[in-house]
């Protein structure tokens, strides 16, 4: 599958099946997109062997693209079709589906859980508008998670994790600094682990910081993998729809300490993370302000709603959004080149390594590699789920006995989505987040086309910049 773009100067090509991404000239570009049309009733590559691949020689293709390109002479569309056809016999263009129909080898080994996401508190000291989680609570009564039920947690991920050795925590809510004592407990508990095991823990925070101090940052620093530190972006934004339970907003209490944590952790291993919504769909503004503010590590997503909410994003949102990613985009480049360069989560990828085939195509693994515990002690597929009586799972100490749902989980991928067969992102999205699939067409193996657009714009914003700055 070809997939081609131009954004900003460059002529991009993505193979999407072998992963090679080629920035081209005109003449080469123009080609390739005849190329791929002629592909669609005739053949551009012959399979000689397992080993060999030969493309069509230029006598083949050379009446179908002088008619179709009459403004490039013969001479150099030729010239361009020799590069064009190494790369085809190289398999770095009009490759075949790596994968086929069947997706039972995905999940042929006994699956073994890897990460815990630990609802710490359903409670919160902030009345986002948009939480997901109704205000901390996540469909029941406010709770805290007792020390007894988070380390049966963590007992049940290390018999559950099979030979890995490194395991992640979340701490997550509500608010997790509402029950810090426990999640201090925890961490030491599972420190004690490690080495009986032969197992390390990385333990995450996920915060408001309406209650970071110093006593918090500094066990944070020494224990924390890494930080999430919620904000969304300008005061007026971030106020509007991050206000106390009172109404009051909470910028000003804490931006003062997500900057001294950032800098605290040398503006590495945490990030700022904020959520943009139809109230701020210039969101461009908002990274540019919390680039502006010191902030090194930045992920600002869209908020994922009921298209009832007067804050979700709408379909005739999308052309703006679009917009503000390539806005966002030239933005960074422009910072790089002064030296004020950053990280945007969603235009972070690695072309060169990466994930591998299977987490490519099975993406967060929830509901088979990583779990959420409510404070109860149930097991859910991922926090988005946590008290859905649907997908209740187990709990933490039967471990899960819902198999038939881990298994419908564990078959989730761009496998088992046919709109995602034709689509040049899904090996960068994996099929996309189950629970949103699920909110939106009550299937955990739907999609959800908003998310999609915005992916896919993403991920060609992300290319941009790796050829701009490998240029």
């Amino acid at each position: 599958m070809i997939h081609q773009y131009k954004n900003n100067g460059y002529n991009i090509v993505m193979d999407t099946e072998s992963g090679s991404i080629h920035v081209v000239d005109d003449i080469v570009y123009d080609i390739i997109e005849a190329l791929d049309e002629y592909s669609r009733s005739n053949t551009v590559r012959t399979v000689i062997d397992e080993d060999t691949i030969r493309p069509a020689s230029f006598d083949t293709v050379k009446d179908y693209l002088t008619k179709k390109l009459p403004s490039y002479n013969v001479g150099d569309i030729a010239e361009a079709y020799d590069e064009i056809a190494w790369l085809i016999e190289d398999e770095c263009l009009f490759t075949d589906d790596l994968f086929d129909e069947d997706i039972a080898s995905l999940v042929k080994q006994e699956p073994v859980v890897k990460a815990l996401c630990l609802h710490i508190a359903h409670d919160c000291n902030l009345a986002c508008k948009y939480c997901f989680a109704g205000e901390g609570e996540y469909h029941g009564e406010r709770s805290l998670m007792s020390f007894d039920v988070g380390k049966r947690a963590l007992d049940l991920l290390v018999t559950s994790s099979g030979n890995r050795r490194n395991l992640e925590v979340d701490f997550f809510g509500g608010e997790p600094l509402m029950n810090f004592e426990v999640v201090k407990q925890l961490v030491e508990y599972g420190r004690s682990l490690e080495t009986k095991h032969n197992k390390k823990f990385r333990f995450t925070l996920t915060t408001n910081g309406m209650l970071l101090n110093d006593e918090i940052l500094e066990f944070a620093n020494r224990e924390m993998g890494n930080l999430v530190l919620s904000i969304d972006g300008r005061k007026a934004i971030h106020d509007k729809m991050r206000p106390r339970r009172g109404g009051q907003g909470s910028y000003d209490e804490i931006v003062p300490k997500f900057i001294k944590a950032a800098d605290s952790r040398d503006q590495m291993n945490y990030y700022v993370r904020g959520t943009y919504t139809h109230e701020n769909l210039d969101f461009a503004e908002d990274v540019k302000h919390l680039a502006e503010l010191g902030f090194k590590q930045i992920s600002v997503e869209p908020v994922v709603a009921p298209l009832s909410e007067s804050y979700a994003i709408q379909e005739e949102d999308i052309p703006q959004l679009l917009e503000q990613y390539d806005i966002l985009a030239k933005y960074m480049l422009d910072k790089k080149k002064k030296g004020e360069g950053f990280n945007f989560f969603h235009f972070m990828i690695d072309l060169s390594g990466g994930p591998c085939a299977q987490k490519r195509l099975s993406g967060c693994g929830s509901g088979s590699e990583y779990l959420a515990v409510a404070p109860n002690g149930d097991l859910y597929p991922c926090h988005q789920f946590v008290g859905m009586s649907d997908f209740l799972m187990g709990n933490v100490d039967t471990g899960v006995t819902n198999t038939t749902l881990r298994d419908k989980f564990r078959k989730c991928n761009v496998l088992s989505k046919k709109e995602c067969r034709n689509c040049f992102a899904k090996y960068y999205c994996s099929g996309g987040c189950a629970a949103n699939a699920y909110n939106f067409t009550g299937d955990i193996n739907g999609v959800y086309e908003i998310g999609c657009q915005l992916q896919q714009k993403r991920v060609e914003c992300a290319i941009m910049i790796k050829a701009a700055t490998a240029s």
